[in-house]
């Protein structure tokens, strides 16, 4: 019988940027011209805002958010390091990266043996080296997968009537979604190595801001929103049926989900500036208090009135955690004003 480990983490972009950027999601927002006017002046951001933007238009705090970040993903690597699973699956999005207008299934798992990625080729934003570790534009990360525990993950689930899309190569130029090869790279912020392999399980979090937003950030290309995601209900039962399936198979696995919370580039309500805190905090509680099943009864409109589109994968995760029993440890909650989402960070251990 397979024994598995459930993890929560972030794969936000800006842990990677230097300090001086690591805001740069709220100034291309206020750059944008869709901030009303009133709402541009930092005198008029709350108080908790005005004070991590500070002087330095963030700077300083970013040092701190990173800081706290950066210790749970080693509390997070030292407890998947001690599980020492024969792969780890993630639940990830971004998926315009590899899925475009020709096709945006609602979840895809990837059942490839490697894939080699190019992290900090993606984007040029800053003055090179343009990451913490200063690691060159150039520097490929090679990922192993597990082609095997893949397909039978897949075959597990289209027998439990889900009918699961998969692939045996990625179509993205740079290799996997950064919502994946972040995750991996977080987890490995010491460079000692990531010895485990991946499968990717791909899920639909931007719905009907896929295509009209490029994935989310970008301003709206139309009026007219895609076609939603799959919803909370379904991520979750997924979530579940993906438990029961690895729970009757050979390996040890770990099990990812990995997002920020609300996103402020998401939140209409408060003019995409800042996330939605009062939401993240209600998940929050529900997660403390082992009440996380309630996350089956979210709507598609909740979460994304809440710009909490990427919560979709700790969605799945909480349905996998939930179908086996757990209670989840939190390492972390890291709230921000400025930059950009909340980030959660949790353990689920075997009992």
């Amino acid at each position: 019988m397979g024994e598995i480990l459930g993890l929560g983490v972030t794969h936000y972009p800006g842990l990677m940027y230097p300090d001086a950027n690591m805001a740069t999601f709220l100034e291309r927002t206020l750059a944008s011209g869709r901030v009303p006017k009133e709402r541009m002046d930092p005198d008029r951001w709350p108080e908790p805002m005005r004070r991590e933007w500070g002087t330095d238009h963030g700077a300083t705090a970013a040092a701190e958010h990173r800081r706290r970040c950066r210790d749970a993903f080693r509390t997070v690597r030292k407890e998947l390091d001690a599980f020492a699973p024969d792969f780890v699956l993630i639940w990830g999005d971004d998926q315009y990266e590899n899925f475009k207008e020709e096709i945006v299934p609602p979840f895809c798992v990837f059942a490839t043996p490697e894939v080699a990625c190019r992290p900090f080729s993606r984007r040029r934003a800053f003055t090179p080296p343009d990451n913490v570790w200063g690691e060159p534009t150039e520097t490929v990360v090679t990922l192993k997968g597990h082609p095997a525990a893949a397909k039978y993950l897949v075959t597990e689930l289209i027998n439990a009537q889900v009918d699961m899309p998969y692939a045996y190569t990625t179509r993205y130029e740079h290799g996997l979604a950064h919502a994946f090869i972040n995750t991996v790279l977080y987890l490995d912020w010491d460079r000692t190595g990531f010895p485990y392999p991946v499968v990717p399980f791909h899920v639909n979090c931007y719905g009907s801001a896929v295509i009209q937003r490029r994935g989310g950030a970008a301003a709206p290309t139309s009026p007219e929103p895609d076609p939603p995601g799959p919803t909370p209900t379904r991520c979750f039962d997924v979530g579940a049926a993906t438990a029961r399936a690895l729970a009757r198979s050979p390996w040890r696995v770990a099990l990812i989900g990995s997002s920020s919370w609300s996103h402020a580039f998401l939140t209409g309500k408060t003019q995409w500036i800042e996330p939605d805190l009062e939401s993240d905090r209600a998940r929050l509680e529900e997660l403390r208090a082992g009440r996380y099943a309630k996350w089956r009864e979210l709507t598609t409109r909740q979460l994304e009135d809440a710009g909490q589109h990427e919560f979709l994968n700790w969605v799945c995760l909480a349905g996998a955690m939930h179908e086996l029993g757990r209670r989840a440890e939190i390492v972390d909650y890291v709230e921000s004003y400025i930059f950009n989402s909340d980030k959660c960070f949790a353990v689920f251990r075997p009992r």
